[in-house]
């Protein structure tokens, strides 16, 4: 059991955004209310199973929720694996990630699903997985769907790969529309890249690149509205950069079809200057673009029509990253500074509040895969972060197994004390804070 007292706490769902504490019990909230320690139904717990923690000038929120990870396993375990990267997304306030398909072999089949599931069962949080829409993503054909519905995926992408056949992207959705889950989309039409990774415009033309244009972004954005209003399917737009593309999402919400998008941290931070700074570590597909782009999304966050913030954390190797640009992969991680990164460029230049940052890294990002995640109330999941948005914190060292960062370096606002899932700690850092076990 946990006691939480004097901590400032903020649930996205009630609005509610007021002092007081949080008692759980197992996997759950028991209670939460003011002075509870002084309540008849507190004294009569057991005070050996209690461990309290002070969390005065802290804010408690739900843990976020983040639907876009990459943990490479299996296949990929140099860069990262289950076990490290749950320990980053513990590390960054997160309780509950969704991992992506594309692994080795990809997760097409029931066998690789289970392995990502169980082996995320044993991790300190809640690790789901999407299946892969197609078969070992090559884009031909599609996976037994409803088998890995049934394995526990938690929804379905071919992210890391445009899917360019119209009529089996129809297929797709018909058949997602069917099992209740999202279809997520990587949507780069590969017809206008040049070069992967970053924007076609000044700063390719520095690295003698043709670069990846925005018509990529928004000719499939566009392509995959229309079908979504065809097929009535729930799509979910993947690390949306264009401001054309914000505006097609946009546009779509109006005309009530079922389309939600994810902005990364990276693409709210940073433009395409950045690759000058940070060279590949600034790599990434979609490419960070321009200014413009930068504060449509922002303003997308604000208006509702980007729903989710999500990281797309994808780690590679030091090794792989010290490549020439056209031969490093693309992708960076971002479990750690995400939160951090939002409070400073979001709640710091009050283009979001608080709760509103909450909601798109927490509430919205659970109801979309129907994750119980993201709220906080009594009867509800005991998993929380508690975190001090005042405090700066310079990013050096990473939970992850990789450090491939622009961020790396940086001084942000707030730091994460606790991450509570469970109703266990699952992470702590060594803070003035009070805990004892009373």
């Amino acid at each position: 059991m946990i006691y939480i007292k004097n901590g400032l706490c903020i649930d996205p769902k009630t609005g509610m955004e007021r002092i007081c504490d949080i008692v759980t019990r197992g996997e759950r909230i028991l209670r939460i209310g003011e002075r509870l320690d002084k309540s008849e139904e507190f004294r009569r717990l057991p005070r050996h199973e209690i461990q309290t923690i002070d969390a005065e000038g802290y804010i408690v929120a739900p843990g976020l929720v983040d639907v876009h990870v990459h943990f490479r396993d299996p296949g990929f375990t140099e860069k990262e694996d289950i076990r490290t990267g749950a320990a980053a997304a513990a590390a960054g306030g997160f309780t509950s990630v969704i991992m992506m398909a594309n692994t080795k072999p990809a997760a097409d089949g029931e066998e690789t699903l289970r392995y990502m599931l169980e082996k995320g069962a044993s991790t300190p949080i809640h690790v789901y997985a999407c299946g892969a829409v197609t078969k070992d993503m090559a884009g031909k054909e599609l996976t037994d769907m409803a088998a890995l519905r049934e394995t526990g995926a938690s929804g379905f992408t071919d992210d890391g790969k445009p899917l360019m056949d119209e009529a089996l992207v129809v297929k797709a959705m018909e058949k997602c529309r069917e099992l209740g889950v999202p279809i997520s989309f990587h949507e780069e039409d590969p017809a206008y890249i040049k070069e992967s990774g970053v924007n076609a415009g000044k700063e390719a033309e520095k690295l003698g690149l043709g670069g990846a244009d925005r018509q990529a972004e928004i000719s499939l954005i566009r392509r995959d509205i229309g079908l979504a209003k065809k097929t009535g399917a729930c799509v979910n737009i993947q690390h949306i950069s264009t401001k054309e593309g914000v505006e097609l999402v946009r546009q779509a919400k109006a005309e009530g079809i079922d389309v939600h998008a994810e902005a990364t941290p990276h693409h709210i931070a940073l433009t395409q200057e950045a690759v000058s700074k940070y060279g590949t570590l600034a790599k990434m597909n979609p490419p960070l673009r321009t200014d413009e782009d930068r504060l449509a999304i922002i303003e997308g966050l604000r208006d509702g029509t980007i729903d989710i913030i999500a990281t797309d954390h994808a780690p590679h190797t030091k090794q792989e990253k010290e490549k020439p640009f056209t031969e490093a992969p693309s992708g960076i991680i971002g479990l750690e500074t995400a939160l951090a990164l939002g409070i400073t460029e979001l709640v710091g230049k009050k283009k979001l509040t608080m709760r509103e940052l909450l909601t798109v890294m927490s509430l919205n990002p659970a109801k979309l895969y129907g994750l119980d995640a993201g709220y906080l109330a009594e009867g509800g999941p005991a998993d929380m972060v508690i975190f001090d948005p005042d405090c700066c914190q310079t990013f050096q060292r990473f939970m992850s197994k990789a450090s491939n960062s622009p961020f790396a370096g940086r001084t942000c606002k707030s730091e994460i004390a606790y991450t509570i899932c469970k109703g266990k700690v699952a992470y702590i850092k060594n803070m003035s804070m009070a805990v004892s076990d009373d």
